[in-house]
């Protein structure tokens, strides 16, 4: 390269030109050259590294090195040789230009920096992706590590690249410079820092991972975790919106993790209907006698009808008023009634807690919860096991002389009119 600049002024001197608009073109030709070399050389050893890691990649069984050349790792490892030519060629070409040499140097071992990054970046998305196809780590937070780890690298980066550019750079004043400016970078990386301690704290805790159903009604979210980095998480809502949550919000909010229901055996059931107060009442021997005809609580009425009446025999209970004695009510038997149905239902799971309770009575009536769980946890299925449920309860209701409370409309007002 030296000898042919030589040769290439020897011929510009020639044809009559001053000495410096002669060395000017000399330059710009030789310039011109390497950019042409370079590019060149760049794409052939671009061209064959894709060529050769594609066909190694077909050949093998292991997926990392498909990522590796869905990231273009291959290609931002092959601008290394064009690069590291620039820089050595270059002082031959502008030995009698020092100053434009010393700056474009410079430039070049920045963009040297710059480009270890670029390849540390796309080693870290393709480790990233992999990691993300390993069922033992499906779950965790990978982008959250990723982005700490290329923090890291840009902090190392951005001070590399002070010491190239600065000869004389002295690293005790350059961290006390770094110490005054860490209040700006606090605030300017104050949702990654929040985010990288709470990702810690998530992780560590095992709160949150990938794929969970979580809801947060602060930030109107209700779906499945996609996604955790730094500093958001991202839901999919079950209306296939997203949602967007800060990171450090799972720390400082509370939410709602449906984890622990899709691990368990069951899906809980927790609705009651409420009972109009003025339609309870005490059943009669005949009342009794007509909801034995009801099979599945035939066999208890029976046998509770004879351990009441014996009660009240012993103890010459005057029935002359149902409400003296042992009684049965409507609501009583209904709520049996509801117990024995649950039971016996194929789609809950008898394992696990299986109630009807009476809750306390309220403007609305008399709630009667029931208290389950489904064997069945999938959303639609669960929501149909429910609602078969209670449109056999709903209709029911009236053989146990039982009204469901509602609010009064005006077709109710007509009526008693």
């Amino acid at each position: 390269m030296k000898n042919l600049s030589h040769l290439l002024y020897d011929k510009l001197v020639k044809y009559n030109l001053s000495q410096p608009i002669a060395e000017y073109i000399n330059m710009l030709v030789l310039c011109f050259c390497l950019i042409i070399i370079v590019i060149s050389l760049d794409f052939l050893i671009r061209k064959f590294l894709l060529t050769t890691i594609s066909k190694f990649a077909q050949k093998t069984k292991s997926k990392f090195d498909d990522i590796l050349v869905a990231n273009r790792v291959s290609r931002n490892i092959a601008h290394i040789i064009p690069l590291f030519l620039a820089i050595k060629v270059l002082p031959y070409i502008l030995a009698d230009f020092s100053k434009a040499e010393y700056v474009i140097t410079k430039c070049l071992k920045v963009l040297g920096v710059f480009l270890a990054l670029w390849i540390v970046r796309s080693l870290l998305n393709a480790l990233k992706d992999y990691f993300k196809t390993l069922p033992k780590l499906k779950d965790k937070p990978i982008d959250s590590y990723i982005q700490v780890f290329m923090i890291f690298a840009w902090l190392i980066g951005l001070i590399t690249s002070y010491g190239v550019i600065d000869d004389n750079v002295n690293l005790d004043s350059f961290f006390t410079k770094l110490g005054a400016a860490s209040a700006i970078i606090i605030l300017i990386f104050r949702d990654s820092i929040l985010g990288f301690v709470a990702s810690i704290q998530v992780s560590i805790n095992d709160m949150v991972r990938i794929g969970d159903w979580v809801t947060m009604d602060k930030y109107g979210a209700d779906g499945d975790v996609v996604e955790i980095n730094l500093s958001t998480v991202k839901v999919q809502n079950f209306d296939k919106t997203i949602t967007t949550i800060p990171t450090y919000a799972l720390i400082s909010d509370s939410f709602r993790n449906w984890r622990g229901m899709a691990n368990s055996d069951g899906r809980r059931i927790k609705r009651a209907i409420n009972i109009k107060i003025e339609s309870i009442k005490y059943l009669n021997n005949e009342e009794i006698d007509v909801l034995k005809e009801i099979h599945l609580i035939s066999d208890y009425l029976t046998l509770k009808k004879e351990a009441i009446t014996d009660y009240n025999t012993s103890n010459a209970i005057n029935k002359n008023l149902l409400i003296n004695g042992r009684n049965l009510t409507n609501i009583g038997v209904f709520r049996k009634y509801i117990d024995v149905y649950l039971n016996q239902h194929s789609a809950i799971n008898k394992d696990m807690i299986v109630m009807t309770r009476q809750l306390s009575p309220t403007t609305q009536g008399i709630p009667l919860e029931i208290y389950a769980f489904s064997k069945d946890k999938r959303w639609e299925n669960y929501e149909y096991i429910i609602a078969d449920i209670f449109d056999h309860l709903i209709a029911a209701i009236p053989y146990f002389n039982l009204e469901i409370f509602e609010q009064p409309n005006s077709k109710s007002y007509l009526n008693k009119v």
